[in-house]
This record gives structure tokens, C-alpha cells and sequence, in this order.
């Protein structure tokens, strides 16, 4: 037998719930940037059968997406091998959801379906909707008295991993409790928020943080996905430190950690690592275009976080600073060295850090300069109170 006919002969013998898991899974390792002999091959038949349109992402049904839509901004098509506070991976919709039907709520997960099914066939949207939500609030109810003992936490966890081995199933699964319990609440920000946010200036920075106090004086656990929602906003995802920066006496990490929206800092590391996983990826495709684009945007959320923090080296953040730009340094060595000496290589170039220009000079010197008057001022306003 050929090495398609013996795919194909081991494919049939899976039930479809099988195939469509070992689909999920293949795509997920795809995404973490792991090789796998043969998947190609395997991911083209799957593809095929599930992905009836050519689509590559995994979509769930209509009863689940109407299910999920509260999370629907907050999800991301990333690797889970790192943090991601305030967002959840995409891939782990399709496990929870077998889990909430088979496991947790079968009976009234099969009842949801069905009536939820003929709403949407005659395309009533706003019942289809309030059935969605009563069946939201029955979830979060019963996961609330799950993971309420050790043994039920356990447990969920143990029959969770039946579905996936992604290692985020289960901290998705939590985070989605979070987002469910408030979904109104974050419906309410995200409507109160600009559609866009292409200048974070002072003004603009003063509105948004006074949505965020009175946010996280009912909701302060869901606090990581409001700012999420900020982040989606912004032009440039790591001008999303302003929150905290602002907020703190100085620029000292120190302070900086001390401020309800430290954990700000945090997402933009994240968003840094998420940028690694897909340089990563583009170079292993020999993407180099989309590889410069990454590299420019992880050379200026470096160069942000240098600049907006002081002594950021001797704190945690600036620990796994270092740890993600010497791997990103490592793959673009990787990739320079394939090539000989005297050949320039575009990711090489000094012209990614924008910084190092004549006009980032300039505009590093005037941000130093503003920085003084405004620093100097706060600390005259610390040492008064």
C-alpha cells in the first residue's frame, strides 16, 4: 500500500468525532510551530472533509458560536506555550464545548441545541440570542459548583484532557467562566470605547482609564480582558503600557508594578511572545517580507518597553525581556548565517530599529525631555502626600 492508502485506511477506521479532534490537534501543533512526519498528507484529507469551504481554522458549530459569541473578541489563533492574560485560544473552543456536551451539562446542552437549531433555521435572531444567554447562565452556574471543591476542579480537568492535550484547555476554561460571569459588564465597555484608537494621547489615554476604574469596581478579575478589548483599539498594541505607566508616581518598574493596570506591561510581553511564535513560523516558510514586518514591530515594543520603564532590567518583566529578544536574536542569526558575508540580508539591517535613525534619535531625546519635566513633577507630588 501506498503511504496515502495507508492514511486513508487508518483515517476511516477513527469515527468522525475522532477525525475532527485529531484535526483540531494537528492544526494546534501546526500553530506552536511543531513538525510532524507525514501531517501534511493527513491535514490535507481532514481539511477536506471538515473544511468543506478551504478554510484552515476550525469552525464550530452554530449552537456553539452562539454559545461563545461573548468571547468572540478575545480570541487569538496562537500557540499555547505562553501566557495570554485577557485572551483565549480559538483551538480551545471546539474540546470545551464537547466537554460541556458530554460531561457537564449533557442533558440540557442536547435540549439548547435542538431548540436553539430551529430558532436559527428560521433565522430569529434575537430569541436564538436570549436562548444562548439562559443557556450561558446555566454553565456558569455549574461550572461555578465544579470548580468550587478541589475534587470537582480535578476532575473537570482530568476529563477535559479527553478532548485535547493542549496545555491551555484548561486555564481557557477558567477564563471563559470569568468572561461569561461578566459578559454584560464587558459588552457595556466595549460599546463605550472608540472603534479605534489611532492616537493614545493624553486626552484619549484620561477617557479610557476612567471607562477602566469604574470597569474593575464590580469586575476587577475580568480586568486582563477589558484591557484586551483597549488593546484590539490600538494602532499599536504595545502603546497599551500607557495605562499603566500613567498611573504610576514614577517610571521606576517598581511603581509601575504597584498600579492596578500593571498587569498591562504583561499583555504587551505577551503580544511580543505571540510575535516570536509567528517569526518563527514565517522563517520556516521562508516568509522573509512578513519576517520583517514581525522583527520592525518586536524592535519597537522592545524599544517602548526601554524607554517607558526605568530600571525595567532588574525587574521581572525585563528578565523575560531578555529571554524572548535573545531567542529572536538566536532565529535571525539562524536565518542571516544561511547566507554568505558579503550578502546583506534584509533582516540584518539596521533600518528595522527605527530607534537608531536620526529621527528616532530625535524623537528619543524630546520623549527623555518630557519625560524629566513630567517625572520631576510627580515626584515633587510624591513626596507632598
Amino acid at each position: 500500500m501506498t503511504l496515502a492508502e495507508r492514511i486513508q485506511e487508518y483515517l476511516e477506521r477513527l469515527t468522525p468525532l475522532a477525525r475532527g479532534n485529531l484535526l483540531t490537534e494537528l492544526e494546534r501543533l501546526e500553530l506552536c510551530g511543531s513538525e510532524i512526519p507525514g501531517s501534511v498528507e493527513i491535514l490535507g484529507k481532514l481539511r477536506a472533509e471538515f473544511r468543506k469551504d478551504g478554510s484552515k481554522r476550525d469552525r464550530i458549530g452554530n449552537p456553539a458560536r452562539y454559545f461563545f459569541a461573548p468571547l468572540e473578541p478575545l480570541l487569538i489563533d496562537g500557540a499555547p506555550e505562553h501566557a495570554n492574560s485577557g485572551r483565549m485560544l480559538r483551538g480551545s473552543l471546539s474540546p470545551i464545548w464537547e466537554w460541556i456536551n458530554r460531561d457537564l451539562l449533557p442533558t440540557m446542552a442536547r435540549d439548547y441545541v435542538g431548540g436553539i437549531s430551529k430558532l436559527i433555521a428560521a433565522d430569529n435572531q434575537r430569541e436564538a440570542r436570549q436562548v444562548a444567554a439562559a443557556f450561558q447562565t446555566k454553565v456558569v452556574k455549574s461550572l461555578e459548583n465544579t470548580f468550587g471543591s478541589p475534587d470537582g476542579a480535578d476532575q473537570a480537568r482530568v476529563k477535559l484532557a479527553t478532548y485535547t492535550a493542549s496545555p491551555a484547555a484548561h486555564g481557557d476554561l477558567t477564563k471563559m467562566l470569568c468572561v461569561l460571569r461578566a459578559r454584560e459588564a464587558l459588552a457595556k465597555f466595549g460599546d463605550a470605547l472608540p472603534v479605534t484608537l489611532e492616537k493614545f494621547d493624553d486626552a484619549r489615554l484620561s477617557k479610557v482609564t476612567a471607562l477602566l476604574d469604574e470597569f474593575r469596581k464590580t469586575n476587577a478579575e475580568e480586568l486582563p480582558f477589558a484591557l484586551a478589548l483597549v488593546a484590539m483599539r490600538l494602532r499599536t498594541p504595545w502603546q497599551l503600557i500607557r495605562l499603566a505607566t500613567k498611573a504610576a508616581p514614577s517610571k521606576n518598574a517598581a511603581d509601575i508594578a504597584a498600579t492596578p493596570y500593571a498587569i498591562a506591561v504583561s499583555m504587551v510581553l505577551d503580544r511580543l511572545d505571540d510575535k516570536r511564535s509567528a517569526l518563527r513560523v514565517a522563517l520556516r516558510n521562508n516568509r522573509v517580507l512578513v519576517a520583517k514586518e514581525l522583527l520592525t514591530d518586536i524592535y519597537d515594543t522592545e524599544y517602548a518597553l526601554q524607554v517607558g520603564i526605568d530600571l525595567l532590567e532588574e525587574s521581572d518583566w525585563g528578565e523575560r525581556l531578555r529571554h524572548l529578544m535573545t531567542a529572536i536574536a538566536a532565529l535571525v542569526e539562524a536565518e542571516v548565517s544561511r547566507f554568505p558575508a558579503n550578502i546583506g540580508h534584509v533582516l540584518g539591517s539596521r533600518s528595522l530599529r527605527s530607534n537608531q535613525t536620526l529621527a528616532g534619535r530625535l524623537a528619543y531625546l524630546a520623549w527623555k525631555g518630557r519625560d524629566a519635566m513630567s517625572g520631576g513633577a510627580a515626584y515633587c507630588r510624591k513626596l507632598v502626600s
